[in-house]
């Protein structure tokens, strides 16, 4: 994060059977959980920045993708303030065995490497967050009937 400049990011949520990809994040303070994605490189648009992000960092290529919505998040972590703007995308990955995977390793810049697991709405709360914020209120309203 580069202090005092707002960056725009690209997200992907990935729903299967009432539940959403996101990987666990920790600051501080609590732990927090983010859909997969990154940063938009100059001169990209959102939709290639959400298609190369997942290819980078899980190796997966995805079909159906649609912009949800638009999210400013203004955030602190590790005493900073950070602010994005986050495009945050639905899409279905092409290969269906990635939904069968109880976790899924992420590969990050850096050579930082996480996991992906799938979570239910309802898992997520004050102390176990969804970012960015905005984001698990979009979702609530955005969920077919009959989905918890």
């Amino acid at each position: 994060m580069i202090p005092h400049q707002i960056r725009v990011i690209a997200l992907c949520v990935f729903r299967y059977k009432g539940k959403i990809l996101v990987c666990e994040y920790n600051d501080a303070s609590a732990p927090y959980y983010r859909p997969i994605g990154g940063t938009v490189e100059y001169g990209e648009k959102t939709e290639a920045a959400i298609r190369r992000e997942i290819r980078e960092e899980i190796a997966q290529e995805i079909t159906g993708l649609k912009l949800l919505s638009v999210l400013e998040n203004i955030f602190y972590i590790g005493g900073a303030t950070g602010h994005e703007i986050v495009y945050i995308y639905d899409a279905e990955f092409t290969d269906a065995s990635v939904y069968e995977q109880e976790s899924i390793t992420v590969h990050e810049t850096g050579g930082v490497t996480l996991k992906a697991a799938w979570r239910s709405i309802g898992f997520f709360s004050d102390t176990l967050r969804l970012v960015p914020g905005g984001l698990l209120p979009l979702l609530n309203a955005d969920k077919p009937a009959g989905i918890p």
